[in-house]
């Protein structure tokens, strides 16, 4: 079972995407800023990570480059809004694998999912 850490600042869209990814044989890990991500990332080795591109403490181009730095085989898809185009190329070339719109649609997110990790 494929283990899929979940970083985003609304508690909301982790319940949303939790529940998704569980559906569907995903197990989940949580986290809600980019300093716990990298923190969980660590604790945890996931096998690819979902993350928001915009939190406090630490945002997700900052944590992507700190996962990174850690493992450079990391699998992470960023997560950001519309009118953001510059921040995606920004994680993009800090090695993102792929990345995601919000509001997600479940079957881009599964989709994403499964051509990281199966």
């Amino acid at each position: 079972m494929p283990r899929v850490l979940i970083v985003d600042d609304a508690a909301f869209m982790r319940m949303r995407s939790r529940k998704l990814l569980e559906e569907h044989g995903y197990q989940v890990e949580e986290a809600q800023d980019g300093e716990e991500a990298v923190k969980k990332y660590v604790e945890t080795s996931p096998d690819a990570v979902l993350m928001d591109i915009t939190m406090p403490v630490m945002d997700g181009i900052a944590a992507l480059k700190e996962i990174k730095k850690r493992d450079p085989h990391a699998k992470v898809i960023m997560c950001t809004a519309v009118g953001q185009q510059s921040l995606v190329m920004e994680a993009i070339m800090a090695g993102a694998r792929d990345y995601l719109l919000k509001p997600f649609d479940p079957d881009k997110v599964l989709a994403s999912l499964k051509k990281l990790v199966g």
